[in-house]
């Protein structure tokens, strides 16, 4: 019995993987396109930033939404919704004719993206406290995946025409759609004997009262700034690689998909320092305290090899950050609240892939390498919160 019940979790699993590798798939094709193509409807810099924000907004507060209600009807079919609604969102690009729809396209996309956060909760249903974190590893090298090799298939795609990378990614998001109907299995069984006592409606208030909650409320913090950290990082990467490094995009592309590969890396390896020293929160304050190491001495660095090899260790353990935190909440949360939590969890992070950017434009008025100042700033508030999770593991 335990056989047949390891052989189901598994298959479940892998089929969430092919699905979050086409899903994050069909994102990354659109990066590299996105500004060129909507230039032709009057896309500027500045309203690229906010395209860009519409999208994290609206998933800031569908995220829990979405969460929530794959607690009460389960998780199979707001994951079919999730994906059917980027798989629109991606057509609607492809036909669009001025810039409001663009926005709208984005912003459904945002209303529907609760894809990760109930693929996350599916993995929190079929784990157990021993292999959650290994489980969230492989989760999230999946969706790291489709963020390396994505943009490549967008530059590709993009030769035979403008439109080409969206109905690519809206071909491959359909695809995720029918995988995760007809191959996935419910995986919140306790949705359909409560269905009918369920009357627990989501109040947004929740996104602020989840946390004051000790040991959850600390680790969707501890993420918000982790992933604020990142995406400030990211905006000092390409500045700083263009005005003090004067590499290539080409250079810049293989560089980014290197420090994807190091979280793909660290990700698969969460089995190994799990066994190493078994403490998650002990993992995340190591891992954290190498990466604020790593990004403080960029800070000061003015050469290709030594910037290299920082954002090589800087890429290797910020790849533990999600299935630590994703263990540690899904550890502490009653499994009829799973979605939810991890929706919200999902909504912050959202919310740091906004802002981190927004704060590096401020900092990069000062200095280029103050952009690495501000994310190093960031992990140490990350890092000081990690002692707090440690001392209630």
């Amino acid at each position: 019995m335990r056989v047949k019940t390891s052989m189901k979790t598994d298959k479940t699993l892998w089929v969430l993987v092919f699905v979050c590798i086409i899903n994050s798939l069909g994102f990354g094709i659109i990066v590299p396109v996105l500004y060129t193509y909507g230039k032709t409807f009057g896309l500027t810099g500045a309203t690229l930033g906010v395209l860009t924000a519409s999208f994290s907004i609206a998933q800031f507060f569908a995220t829990p939404v979405l969460g929530s209600l794959s607690d009460k009807w389960g998780r199979k079919p707001l994951l079919v919704i999730s994906l059917a609604g980027t798989c629109i969102s991606f057509l609607m690009f492809a036909e669009a004719r001025s810039l409001i729809i663009l926005f709208a396209a984005r912003i459904l996309d945002g209303l529907t993206g609760g894809n990760v956060s109930v693929a996350q909760a599916m993995v929190a249903d079929t784990s157990t406290s021993e292999n959650r974190a290994k489980r969230f590893g492989i989760l999230g090298s999946s969706l790291a995946f489709g963020f390396v090799i994505g943009p490549f298939i967008g530059g590709v795609f993009n030769k035979i025409s403008p439109q080409a990378p969206f109905f690519f990614a809206a071909a491959i998001s359909l695809m995720g759609t029918l995988c995760a109907a007809f191959l996935l299995k419910e995986t919140n069984l306790t949705s359909k004997e409560s269905r009918v006592n369920f009357k627990d409606k989501f109040k947004f208030k929740t996104l602020l009262t989840t946390l004051t909650r000790p040991t959850i409320g600390t680790a969707i913090f501890t993420g918000f700034l982790l992933t604020m950290a990142q995406f400030t990082m990211i905006i000092g990467f390409q500045t700083f690689s263009v005005d003090i490094l004067k590499i290539t995009p080409l250079t810049m592309g293989f560089f980014m998909a290197g420090f994807g590969i190091c979280g793909i890396i660290m990700q698969l390896s969460v089995p190994f320092f799990i066994k190493t020293f078994s403490s998650k929160p002990m993992i995340l304050l190591f891992s954290t305290l190498l990466c604020f190491a790593a990004m403080f001495v960029s800070g000061f660095i003015s050469l290709l090899v030594p910037f290299a090899v920082c954002l090589c260790i800087y890429g290797l353990f910020n790849g533990l950050r999600n299935p630590m935190l994703n263990a540690i909440i899904a550890d502490n949360i009653d499994k009829t609240e799973q979605g939810k939590i991890l929706g919200i969890n999902q909504s912050y992070a959202s919310i740091g892939q906004t802002v981190g950017p927004l704060t590096a434009g401020l900092a990069a008025a000062i200095s280029v390498h103050s952009i690495f100042f501000l994310s190093s700033f960031y992990i140490l508030v990350a890092f000081l919160l990690c002692f707090r999770l440690n001392s209630k593991a």
